[in-house]
């Protein structure tokens, strides 16, 4: 099509985070290619765009070669959407072409359907001179043509027609060749293409990629999308750098003086703080404690739980007293379960980005909490970066001045554990939990390790969750604590007696 200068606004395709990927949509009367497997969402990317040109009272026409108007007209009718103000042209095989005495005998049949299938294309653009165009699907036009150089020619036909034609056209390919047709990709202005990725385990990942853009800035690589009612919702990958903002310089403290002084007096917001110990050994309760502390003071909380129902988590909560109710109710805290085998990483860190940019419908998060990257990673095994991921998401969480806990569980109760990925070079401070033996007891301690904002105590304390959370004075008669077998040489009066003393 013409390369000159457009100076038209873009076209915008009606799907908010492929936009935002592009910029604000596709540059205007150009050919452009979507490509996927069948049910990767070409047909509804399509009718979105479609429905978002009727919209903007642009004529549009939908030239389908394999479906017919009414599997067109049930795809809508799922999506809530109706084809008034659509132009669909029907170029499928009538009934009578099965009959016998209507095949072709003295031609071969591709050498005058194909002929006979481009001039009814050309016929009904002149017609409609629609602004916006889809032809559904390729693979029709592909196996018509029979050969690479014949189909080739006819694409750069259709091209050479729209050209000045003031229309912008996407072609939809199903993928069915044995391999990727690059010459196609040469040809066309853009390039989309669709994945339906199948794991093991759980609900089906989407995503999709712009292979290529002509004279346009657009975010590259993957971004995962969902098929819902009303069309696609895509997340954009997130990029960090994009969201640098003003750090706030005061500090997080929480309702148990005694862990503030531990962290040096608090927690900088715009910092990353990684709770991780063995099962049970208060973590999730720490990192409650400050969220809560949070909503007391009127700014939002959000938790993200992964591996436990949420009303389980209230009732530990208000258990050790830490009463979430009346926050919750006063949206200065929210409760979000997550379940694990229906996420896609790109979806939860949308979510994430959206409460804190307070797009969700509450004020924006200064405090979230993942409880836990356990069951962040268990819930994506077959995903790829996940690390790097998690590394962009804390980044833009830093840049946008939250505070955000990350909980890890780490195998093994006693002895030498095992931490499921490496993760502490991703938080700018360390919380370490551990159990240990005394007086006959099982105790829990608990020591700052890392702390990259400040200073902080080197000591390690003992740790009580009996009605509420007990931080003890320093225990100096330790000694094997990283080893994960910490032995206690001191006497039973240092320790912390049961909560009624």
């Amino acid at each position: 099509m013409d390369d000159s200068p457009d100076s038209s606004p873009l076209s915008a395709t009606g799907i908010a985070g492929f936009d935002d990927i592009l910029g604000g949509g596709l540059t205007p009367n150009r050919l452009y290619l979507v490509e996927g497997n069948p049910g990767a969402g070409k047909t509804t990317f399509a009718l979105q765009y479609l429905f978002e040109g009727v919209r903007r009272k642009e004529p549009c026409l939908y030239v389908t070669l394999s479906e017919t108007r009414v599997e067109l007209a049930a795809v809508a009718k799922s999506h809530g959407w109706s084809l008034d103000g659509v132009e669909i042209v029907e170029l499928v095989a009538p009934e009578a072409e099965l009959e016998p005495d209507n095949q072709h005998t003295m031609f071969q049949p591709a050498d005058v359907e194909l002929g006979h299938t481009t001039k009814a294309i050309l016929a009904e653009v002149e017609r409609v001179k629609p602004r916006r165009v889809i032809i559904d699907s390729l693979s029709e036009l592909r196996l018509l043509a029979q050969s690479s150089l014949r189909y080739r020619r006819q694409i750069l036909a259709l091209k050479q027609f729209f050209t000045g034609r003031s229309c912008t056209v996407l072609l939809l390919d199903d993928n069915t060749a044995s391999a990727s047709d690059l010459q196609l990709h040469s040809i066309a202005h853009g390039v989309v293409s669709l994945e339906h990725l199948s794991p093991q385990y759980g609900a089906a990942r989407r995503r999709l990629r712009v292979i290529k853009l002509r004279g346009q800035t657009f975010r590259g690589g993957y971004h995962d999308f969902n098929i819902v009612t009303g069309g696609l919702d895509v997340f954009p990958r997130l990029v960090a750098a994009e969201h640098v903002e003003y750090r706030d310089q005061r500090l997080l403290t929480g309702a148990v003086p005694e862990f503030d002084r531990l962290l040096g007096g608090g927690l900088d917001y715009g910092t990353s703080v990684l709770l991780v110990g063995p099962a049970g050994c208060g973590k999730s309760s720490v990192a409650i404690n400050y969220a809560r502390a949070a909503a007391a003071k009127g700014e939002r909380a959000a938790l993200f739980a992964f591996d436990e129902r949420a009303e389980v988590l209230l009732r530990r909560a208000a258990g050790l007293g830490m009463d979430l109710d009346p926050y919750i109710k006063g949206r200065t805290l929210t409760l979000q379960q997550v379940d694990p085998a229906e996420l896609s990483p790109g979806e939860f860190a949308a979510t994430v980005q959206r409460a804190v940019d307070g797009a969700d419908g509450h004020a924006p998060a200064k405090v979230v909490v993942i409880d836990s990257l356990n069951g962040y990673l268990h819930a994506m095994p077959e995903e790829d970066f996940l690390t790097a991921q998690m590394h962009e998401l804390l980044t833009y969480l830093g840049h946008k001045g939250v505070v955000t806990f990350l909980v890890l569980a780490q195998h093994g109760m006693i002895g030498q554990m095992q931490t499921p990925v490496d993760t502490t070079y991703l938080a700018d401070t360390v919380v370490l939990f551990r159990y240990f033996e005394a007086a006959g007891e099982v105790r829990q301690a608990v020591s700052v390790v890392k702390k990259r904002s400040g200073r902080h105590e080197r000591t390690i304390r003992e740790l009580k969750l009996d009605g509420g959370i007990r931080v003890g004075e320093p225990l100096k008669a330790f000694r094997g604590v990283l080893t994960g077998t910490p032995t206690y040489d001191g006497g039973a009066e240092t320790l912390m007696g049961p909560a009624n003393v």
